[in-house]
């Protein structure tokens, strides 16, 4: 068998994941196409993949949430309840009580702007993870698939290495003129380029796996988010609301509601919010990380022929 023919049956499209690259001008350049674009098919579709999934990850809105609930956290603390402490007969008397009370509504009023629009942005973050959940798991269970045909080219790969040295070993000591030996020179460049694109390989199914961990662990973060903390959030804010707003509206009237159970409702809130708010900065911090590792996995082709 000629050198030729002996290179290309180790390098066969059915050996190479069905590579189909463009017609070359010569028996040389097609292997060396060949070498060059093993699984391309595969690394294009995981490409695709990559695409997808930051695409559905950009709409998140957890950064949106996540600003609101610091706005809240930010105008809570200001809410001053002494303002509403008994000051006797003398304080209803002279307007004292009236006043205070104001005060207090006017404290209440910008707390009161902050929290409203949590229930809405936090059903609509609801609302977007039920619609891409399904797409964000068929594409990661695609991605899984593909990284899976990539690990077995890589294995039948450096077996084929392997071969194809031991002979070109073989023919560079039986190589006794010019041509032969420029043969295998060739061949043994040819190699190099499957090293290459091996390690290619390798590297993006090391990052398909790291973008399969992040992308779940995300999902039910999420999936927690909705489920429980914004749930019990939105009610504790509901709660708040229907408190300290009666409150409020008794204020002008004087310290005719307890304190102490709003007080209580309020310092509440401010824990809650406080920890969604934390919640939500670590699910975006999460979000770009992941952005980053699905950028590792949008390899660039190189032109064919």
């Amino acid at each position: 068998m000629a050198d030729e023919d002996r290179t290309a049956s180790l390098m066969s499209p059915r050996k190479l994941a069905q590579i189909k690259p463009k017609p070359a001008a010569t028996p040389a350049a097609w292997l060396d196409q060949m070498a060059t674009d093993v699984g391309h098919q595969h690394v294009a579709r995981i490409s695709e993949l990559a695409k997808m999934l930051r695409t559905q990850g950009a709409g998140s809105g957890t950064a949106a949430l996540g600003s609101q609930l610091q706005q809240l956290a930010a105008v809570l603390p200001g809410l001053d309840f002494a303002l509403l402490e008994s000051g006797g007969w003398w304080a209803r008397t002279s307007g004292k009580s009236r006043r205070s009370g104001c005060e207090f509504g006017a404290q209440f009023e910008p707390i009161d702007a902050a929290a409203r629009p949590l229930d809405g942005l936090a059903q609509a973050l609801g609302r977007e993870r039920q619609v891409y959940a399904a797409l964000i798991e068929r594409a990661l269970v695609e991605l899984e698939v593909e990284s899976v045909a990539i690990e077995k080219i890589i294995e039948q790969g450096t077996r084929w290495l392997q071969d194809m040295r031991n002979q070109l070993k073989q023919r560079q000591a039986d190589a006794a003129d010019l041509s032969g030996q420029q043969a295998v020179l060739e061949d043994s460049k040819r190699c190099d380029i499957l090293v290459e694109r091996l390690r290619l390989l390798r590297g993006l199914c090391s990052a398909a796996a790291q973008v399969l961990a992040q992308t779940r662990a995300l999902a039910q973060r999420h999936a927690s988010l909705a489920r429980s903390l914004l749930p019990d959030l939105t009610e504790q804010v509901h709660e708040w609301h229907t408190r300290v707003g009666a409150l409020v509206r008794a204020a002008g009237e004087g310290p005719t509601l307890g304190l102490e159970g709003p007080m209580g409702v309020h310092d509440e809130l401010i824990d809650a919010v406080a920890k969604a708010a934390a919640e939500c900065e670590q699910l975006h911090g999460q979000e770009q990380t992941l952005a980053t590792s699905l950028a590792a996995l949008d390899v660039s082709q190189p032109p064919a022929g």
